[in-house]
Order: structure tokens, then sequence, then C-alpha cells
């Protein structure tokens, strides 16, 4: 297992609009809790969305995968713990969706994504060298 070079954590309360007729989260929001601590952990190293953007680079969502233990419910405290565990082809980041009374685990899943050059559109094998620079990585 690959050790994370850099992580972060968000807190929700799983609002109204959230839930279902049983007051369970729907699946699908679950992917925006994972991009809600996406984008926390990306600007923890200066390289959020916009920056991306300026670098050249577009890095979408190639491949997600969530796995489901307990269903989280209205009203709930989560926190959402992300961790950035490869770099130097793609990025995977890897999630934690926890109670954040009991630290009981509710779901957990993980995301690839791949640089692409927006000026031509062709995905790179490589991850580019300003995200290397952004994780604080020697680049030769």
């Amino acid at each position: 297992m690959t050790k994370a070079i850099v992580s972060c954590e968000v807190e929700i309360e799983v609002p109204f609009f959230d839930v279902d007729l049983m007051e369970i989260v729907w699946h699908g929001h679950y992917l925006k809790y994972f991009e809600i601590a996406r984008c926390a952990l990306l600007d923890k190293i200066d390289y959020g969305y916009m920056q991306m953007r300026e670098s050249g680079y577009a890095w979408p969502v190639v491949d997600v995968r969530v796995r489901y233990a307990k269903p989280a419910k209205f009203g709930q405290k989560i926190i959402v713990h992300a961790e950035l565990t490869e770099w130097e082809n793609r990025m995977k980041i890897n999630y934690l969706i926890l109670d954040k009374q009991t630290g009981a685990r509710l779901t957990r899943g993980y995301t690839y994504q791949v640089a692409v050059e927006i000026s031509g559109g062709e995905m790179c094998y490589e991850s580019p060298p300003v995200l290397l620079e952004k994780l604080g990585l020697n680049v030769s």
C-alpha cells in the first residue's frame, strides 16, 4: 500500500436535500462528498481547479469506486478524509467517510484522475512537472 503524500479532512452535516424518503443519503451524493474533500486536498497544495487550468492541464476523473458500509442520514455529521496516494502517472485519491460522533466507517472509495493538456486535448502518460512541484518533490 502506498503511503499518502498529502491528506486532509472535511466535516459535512448531511443536508435534507441529499436524502431520500427514508432520510438516508442517496448513493450518488457520496461522490459529491468525495469532490468536496478532493477540492480541499488540492487547495492544500495550491493546485485547485483554477490553478490546474492556469497551468495548462485539466485533470478529469477517469475512474471511481465507492464501497458502502453503512448509510449516512439526514443531519448526521460526517468526516470525509481524502489522501493522495499516487501522483507519478496519474492522481489516485483515496476517501474514507466516517461518522463524526462514533468514528464508524460509512463509506470508502477512490478516484483516478489523469492530466490532459488543455491546448491539444492530449492525455499525458505521466504527471506534468507542475504537480510534482506542488507536492514539493524534486523535479529534474
